[in-house]
């Protein structure tokens, strides 16, 4: 996954989505229902292009797990990729990387929601938007009545080419007191500090926008 996708692989049970289908023979589980406790973290990997209506559906009802998700994904046609987290496992950790490359129009929609107490979903989502592109992305996050000391976080960023039209629509729906709520919205631009410096190391245009678009999309960690 590494070598293919960019995707950090470590020590865990895995779920494996390639280009929006679910590929069983390279994961350890059957599904992103989740109603057992593992010793170790639950790592869900979604790579690859998608085209159409895509959907990922993850359901945690085992406490005390840790789960990651790791996506890369890129697009050369219209694309719709919808992402719903529900986290009812008492004090269970859930944290997520979204990388996007956007070369057509791109819709995400992402709902979190917390379904019990002492409940952590912290979801972060990079974008690339190329030249003409649309790239429209939403999140929600639910914490529901009861839920208190909820840890949540949506956050959007994105690189975009100046004829890109770009879109955030981050909201919360809050009926308990949580403990941290966030959520986010930037849009990134390098500065002439950091061009001049890579053209002065020797890179070319197209090799300076390569290493800015790269740095971006790769500058944060789950871990």
């Amino acid at each position: 996954m590494w070598d293919e996708f960019n995707i950090k692989t470590f020590p865990a049970e895995i779920v494996v989505f390639r280009n929006g289908i679910f590929c069983p023979e390279l994961s350890t589980l059957p599904d992103t229902d989740f109603y057992k406790t593992y010793e170790k973290p639950i790592h869900i990997i979604y790579v690859g292009e998608i085209t159409g209506k895509n959907q990922l559906n993850i359901n945690i009802f085992t406490e005390n797990q840790k789960f990651f998700l790791s996506a890369n994904i890129k697009n050369k046609k219209p694309a719709f990729l919808n992402i719903f987290i529900k986290n009812a496992g008492k004090n269970s950790e859930f944290r997520g990387q979204i990388m996007l490359e956007n070369e057509s129009e791109l819709n995400l929609n992402c709902t979190v929601e917390h379904a019990i107490q002492d409940t952590t979903i912290l979801l972060k989502n990079k974008l690339f938007a190329h030249k003409n592109t649309i790239s429209k992305l939403s999140g929600i996050s639910i914490i529901n009545k009861n839920c208190k000391n909820a840890v949540s976080d949506i956050s959007f960023s994105a690189l975009a080419d100046k004829k890109a039209c770009v879109e955030f629509l981050p909201a919360q729906k809050i009926s308990a007191i949580p403990k941290t709520a966030d959520h986010s919205a930037s849009i990134y631009r390098p500065s002439l500090q950091q061009i001049e410096y890579l053209r002065t190391s020797g890179l070319t245009g197209s090799e300076v926008k390569n290493v800015l678009i790269e740095a971006f999309l790769n500058d944060f960690s789950l871990f």
